[in-house]
């Protein structure tokens, strides 16, 4: 897969994540499939459970199905998953 800037309007649910840095530090702990996803949060199936996760204050590591593993600050994924489309991306690299 050929990560660009425009991988942010990617469809998450139902990616294998990790969370790899956050000002909270509980949620270091946390990974497994993302199964639901609101403007603020994440939803994610940790071993049974359903643990939300605030994406501004995160880092991912999303693993998409051909293997590659993305790593993105949740502050550029905050809104509606929707609205995410139409928003225009600057090149940060």
């Amino acid at each position: 897969m050929k990560v660009t800037p425009a991988i942010i309007k990617h469809e998450f649910i139902g990616l294998q994540t990790k969370i790899v840095k956050s000002s909270n530090p509980t949620y270091t702990k946390i990974s497994g499939k993302v199964i639901d996803e609101t403007k603020n949060t994440f939803t994610i199936l940790h071993k049974g459970e359903k643990k939300k996760i605030v994406k501004e204050i995160a880092v991912f590591h999303f693993t998409f199905p051909d293997g590659t593993i993305v790593e993105i600050n949740g502050k550029l994924l905050v809104g509606r998953p929707e609205d995410r489309l139409k928003k225009r991306i600057r090149r940060l690299w």
